[in-house]
């Protein structure tokens, strides 16, 4: 087995939207929905592979994407190069750390989608991201963050420690086939970090068998400290909802954490 720096890793960057799970992600709509909405142009920040990216580029909105992985970027890039000229004109790409990149352009909405706000684990890593937000958001413009919602039995039941759960299986053009499983590895209630792990077990074109694990830690954060840290950064919450379908937050559980706010 080997031990993958996640993101970074061409293996999962080229393997990422073939993941059942992220395949049938019901968030897309919503995003162009929004960027529709606000008119563009519009930032992504951790845009990855362009899973959210590209459909609101074929929208008509033009869109900048920064993300931190060249391995990322590389299957976007390659992805647009297959689009119409037309939609690959409203698309620019960046390789770049959200708590710390400055661009010319201001936009009308940034979006940070499926939970990449998460893996900053201080309130200083924290607030950098949403004051660089702010900075490059124009007049009244609007971020989007989208969180999950914490479920405390996941944090407080030993049992899910003991748990590892297997998605379905998917298989590459080549025939190499693939079953991701993950489990929670620990966690520090007091700092709200989980320690996670994707284990891809794969079976290659012929029998052989091998297996890379993904780990990575995570920050849980809740409603009001939400909000009281775009408060601090220089937003005003709008919206709080528990789906991509704008569902009020608290008509389900632990339904989802997504948070319109808009600059101050």
């Amino acid at each position: 087995m080997t031990n993958s720096d996640g993101y970074h890793d061409p293996f999962i960057a080229r393997t990422y939207d073939l993941v059942v799970p992220y395949r049938h992600r019901r968030d897309v709509e919503f995003f162009v929905e929004m960027a529709r909405a606000a008119g563009g142009p519009v930032l992504e920040l951790a845009c990855g592979t362009g899973r959210v990216l590209l459909p609101i580029a074929r929208a008509g909105v033009p869109i900048t994407g920064l993300d931190l992985s060249p391995a990322m970027l590389a299957v976007c890039r390659e992805r647009l190069a297959l689009e119409p000229p037309a939609i690959q004109e409203k698309v620019h790409l960046m390789e770049g750390d959200m708590r710390r990149f400055a661009m010319a352009e201001r936009f009308a909405l940034v979006l940070i989608p499926f939970r990449s706000f998460q893996h900053l684990l201080t309130v200083e890593d924290q607030l950098a991201c949403l004051q660089r937000c702010r900075d490059h958001l124009k007049e009244h413009g609007q971020l989007v963050l989208d969180l999950f919602n914490p479920c405390l039995s996941y944090l407080s039941d030993e049992r899910f420690l003991e748990v590892t759960e297997s998605e379905p299986e998917f298989i590459l053009d080549d025939g190499t086939r693939i079953v991701r499983q993950n489990r929670l590895l620990a966690r520090d209630l007091f700092n709200q970090v989980i320690d996670m792990e994707f284990l891809y077990r794969i079976t290659y074109p012929g029998g052989r068998h091998g297996s890379i694990a993904h780990r990575f830690s995570m920050r849980y954060l809740f409603r009001y400290e939400v909000e009281h840290l775009l408060e601090r950064a220089g937003f005003q919450v709008e919206a709080v909802y528990a789906d991509y379908k704008k569902a009020p937050y608290g008509s389900q559980y632990p339904g989802e954490l997504i948070v319109v706010a808009r600059k101050r």
